[in-house]
């Protein structure tokens, strides 16, 4: 006997409820077309705002906040790496659109183009003024170093 009725996941192929992985994952792309050629193209839609979630790791280190963006074909100087509010890290930049040639025949469109921006919200202990960023083979690094926690007073009392 299942505790959950079968039509649960409506009834979709592979499905076993012990097994996550067995499970049909909604897929938002399902019902687009394969070639980006067949959608109608303006001038105004020509810019994609797929880039806009550019992907960035945030590691912690005894010293320092290391970021770190995968940001391929951007050049150092389409990136702006702003701290706003005092303890807001902002990295946004432009990835350029490749240009079109009137006898070009594109069959497909995967690498995105347009802004983006991404913003965190840095600890206490991060040293602002001191917000270093380098660029090297589409990887943008930003190093916040922090500042050293105090160290606990001890105060010795004498027993009477």
């Amino acid at each position: 006997m299942s505790l959950i009725p079968t039509n649960w996941f409506n009834n979709r192929r592979n499905n076993n409820i012990f097994d996550p992985f067995s499970l049909d994952i909604w897929d938002s792309f399902n019902d687009f077309p394969t070639s980006l050629s067949t959608i109608p193209r303006s001038d105004t839609a020509k810019e994609t705002v797929a880039f806009a979630n550019a992907r960035i790791d945030w590691k912690e280190t005894p010293e320092s906040h290391v970021f770190k963006a995968d940001l391929p074909g951007v050049k150092k100087e389409e990136v702006k790496v702003e701290v706003e509010d005092g303890n807001v890290l902002k990295i946004s930049g432009q990835r350029a659109r490749e240009k079109e040639e009137k006898n070009d025949t594109w069959h497909r469109v995967e690498r995105s183009s347009g802004q983006f921006s991404r913003m965190f919200r840095l600890p206490e202990n991060a040293k602002v003024d001191q917000v270093k960023a380098s660029m090297e083979n589409g990887v943008l690094t930003v190093t916040v170093p922090k500042s050293e926690a105090p160290k606990p007073q001890v105060k010795s009392i004498t027993v009477s």
